[in-house]
């Protein structure tokens, strides 16, 4: 763990907006040299406060629509049961986020896909993964937000 001073978080809160800044805009937008705004990027990586640089594409362009969130309770909750499970939910590409919960749900997985059908092949290849005590989907109507940015305090 790092110590984030005041750029640090400047230079986050830019870089979650566009990844793609060139050095030397982004060096000038927080007040440094490209050098040591280069460093500190390159710090902020190697200590693992930057943990990827992605694109992130829209889901209609690539016809997965459907967002469905997959609410799992399980009568088990030994180590070999949830190493089983984890391998195989984190295994299934619909899988793009994948929570352990405390309260009612065991396990809460984000799950996105084209149509109704091509969830139920993903269902059906869950189910397979582990013994389940219950599995339930609610499937979102409208997207109202949507962000990676986390929210930093910049001032």
């Amino acid at each position: 763990m790092i110590l984030l001073d005041q750029i640090d978080r400047r230079l986050l809160a830019i870089l979650q907006q566009d990844a793609t800044v060139p050095i030397a805009e982004l060096a000038e937008r927080v007040g440094l040299s490209q050098t040591p705004c280069w460093k500190r990027v390159k710090r902020l990586q190697d200590s693992g406060v930057i943990t990827a640089r992605v694109a992130l594409i829209d889901r209609d362009a690539l016809d997965l629509p459907l967002t469905v969130f997959v609410a799992v309770k399980t009568g088990r909750h030994d180590e070999d049961w949830l190493a089983t499970f984890a391998a195989g939910a984190k295994a299934l590409p619909e899988v793009v986020e994948f929570y352990r919960m405390s309260g009612d749900v065991d396990y809460l997985l984000k799950v996105v896909v084209r149509d109704i059908a091509a969830y139920d092949r993903f269902y059906r290849r869950l189910i397979a993964t582990a013994p389940l005590t219950d599995v339930s989907s609610s499937f979102a109507m409208e997207q109202i937000k949507f962000t990676t940015a986390l929210p930093i305090a910049t001032s």
